[in-house]
């Protein structure tokens, strides 16, 4: 009977255990476990917010040299990139502009205005000869009359009269000379209009023997030459650019189309971080000025944005950047809040519950959720004003389903 019993008792004991190893076993698998997450830290440090956009450099003022006469232009010796010193680098040369060419009507009428002119200039020194006569003639009466006046032959009037009479007889030998010139020019101005292509280069040659004695164009300011628009030997216009030339070393900015949503946020006056020009270092701007002036222009997805330009000057000398040119690209960063002493968090920590920030603090293992006031973001980190602590450890990218007290593991360790 007693071993029966014992039987019994051990058989009961058996089966207890097997059930609270069950139970045990349906309380573990049944228990919630900790959400896992991805964890950050608050911590004190510096932080700027900035506004990003690509830049170009230009030179704020350039000088473009064009014909000042139209003409022959030689080709142009001097190249992109040459140093040219004002008022006294000459960089292009000219000729004056050939004759155009007569067609045959202009021609016979040209003919025409020459023998015209030889026989007005015929005429015209045949009045001269004819003067002179006169003119000897008068001297010749005056002469005798001076001669019988002095033998009291003839009386003061007639040698008055003679005297008059020869004076005027020079004069009109003057005028015949005088009229021989302006004949003589008119006839050259007649052939001048017959000259022809070859005979207009013989003549500019002559007077002007070597290409080098024609007219210089000469450097307007001290700098280098950015690029040269007429190279070869060509015929110009008055008023054609030949080429432009700059200050790169003491002249050069930078030019920023900034959406005019960003510009308002802008003064002038503001930090720049210059980076991405092709140097190792970055480079420090300021800004100039914005311009009022807002313009329409399509992104590269066909978005339609108002922009406006920003002026930017750099503060450190040239030297820092002496690889920089016009129309070089760059990447502006305006500076518009900066601290050195901030309490920085991953923006990636931030969500918004009932109208106001906040964020997932981890406490004890739970998730804990508290309001933040922010006073700047840049989109990648935040400062936090008020809410949280140095150091505290928040939950990054928290998911809609995570709520306050939930139990989560940190999933990077931390």
């Amino acid at each position: 009977m007693k071993s029966v019993m014992g039987k019994y008792l051990s058989r009961q004991r058996l089966t207890i255990g097997a059930g609270a190893i069950v139970a045990l076993i349906l309380i573990a698998a049944f228990w919630p476990s900790a959400t896992p997450v991805d964890t950050g830290t608050a911590s004190m440090g510096p932080m700027i917010v900035t506004i990003d956009e690509e830049a170009r450099t230009r030179i704020r003022n350039t000088y473009v040299v064009s014909a000042p006469i139209a003409g022959r232009l030689l080709r142009v010796e001097v190249e992109s990139g040459d140093p040219v010193a004002a008022a006294s680098t000459v960089v292009a040369r000219m000729l004056p502009a050939n004759p155009d060419l007569l067609n045959v009507r202009a021609e016979e009428q040209a003919e025409a205005s020459v023998r015209a002119s030889e026989a007005a200039l015929a005429a015209a020194q045949s009045e001269v000869t004819r003067a002179r006569a006169d003119a000897d003639l008068a001297q010749t009466e005056l002469e005798r009359t001076r001669i019988l006046f002095a033998s009291d032959t003839v009386a003061k009037a007639r040698l008055d009269r003679d005297e008059r009479l020869w004076r005027a007889a020079n004069a009109g030998v003057d005028s015949a000379n005088a009229s021989v010139a302006m004949r003589q020019a008119d006839l050259e101005s007649a052939k001048a209009m017959l000259l022809s292509f070859a005979e207009n280069q013989k003549l500019a040659m002559s007077t002007n023997p070597h290409p080098r004695d024609s007219i210089p164009l000469v450097a307007p300011i001290s700098g280098q030459i950015l690029r040269v628009m007429q190279e070869s030997e060509t015929t110009l216009a008055a008023g054609t650019p030949v080429l432009e030339i700059g200050d790169v070393s003491n002249d050069l900015e930078i030019i920023a189309e900034l959406l005019s949503t960003d510009a308002v946020q802008i003064k002038p006056g503001n930090r720049v971080i210059v980076e991405k020009w092709g140097g190792g270092e970055t480079l420090d701007a300021v800004v100039e000025r914005i311009e009022p002036w807002g313009f329409t222009k399509f992104s590269a997805l066909g978005v339609e944005e108002q922009r406006v330009n920003a002026i930017l000057q750099f503060s450190e000398p040239a030297s820092a950047r002496p690889a920089l040119g016009h129309g070089y690209r760059v990447e502006a960063r305006v500076v518009i809040w900066e601290t050195d002493d901030a309490l920085i968090v991953p923006s990636s920590a931030l969500f918004r519950d009932q109208g106001h920030w906040a964020v997932f603090e981890v406490t004890s293992g739970k998730a804990r959720l508290t309001e933040v006031e922010i006073a700047q973001n840049n989109g990648v980190e935040a400062a936090i004003a008020s809410g949280i602590e140095d150091g505290a450890t928040l939950i990054l990218y928290p998911g809609a389903d995570l709520s306050d007290g939930e139990h989560v593991t940190a999933r990077n360790g931390q």
